[in-house]
């Protein structure tokens, strides 16, 4: 068993060049081997997001505060809430994060293929975001 204490890992900025606006990682966590899920905890200020995405083996994202929307490629854009769950298929596109006046919160969770648990695309447009 491992414990891993709340603050005990300093909270750290999203990288830019896979996000749009101010994101917040925390919590994350990573299965020992020959486990290879995966997960931490993002948090959105109201109109940052994702870039668009996929994950090899899918991803899982629970919504633990605020207001946020997701959208697969092709699709419209899906509002989330607090206690809702959205999953992603294995290789299906798509992005998700605040809406444009809402902070948002979440837990994701995908597994590693071949070391790999995300492949990221190009940024998410502010008209493709706003529409």
């Amino acid at each position: 068993m491992q414990v891993t204490r709340n603050a005990s890992q300093k909270a750290r900025q999203a990288p830019d060049s896979y996000f749009t606006g101010h994101v917040r990682f925390e919590g994350s966590f990573k299965g020992t081997p020959p486990a290879t899920i995966s997960g931490l905890t993002v948090s959105f200020s109201p109109g940052a997001r994702t870039h668009w995405h996929t994950h090899p083996l899918g991803q899982t994202i629970y919504v633990t505060s605020g207001k946020g929307w997701c959208q697969r490629d092709g699709g419209p854009i899906e509002v989330i809430n607090p206690g809702d769950i959205v999953h992603f298929e294995p290789g299906e596109k798509h992005w998700h994060g605040a809406t444009d006046t809402t902070a948002m919160t979440h837990l994701a969770i995908a597994e590693a293929l071949d070391g790999v648990t995300v492949d990221w695309l190009e940024p998410v447009t502010q008209a493709q975001f706003t529409r």
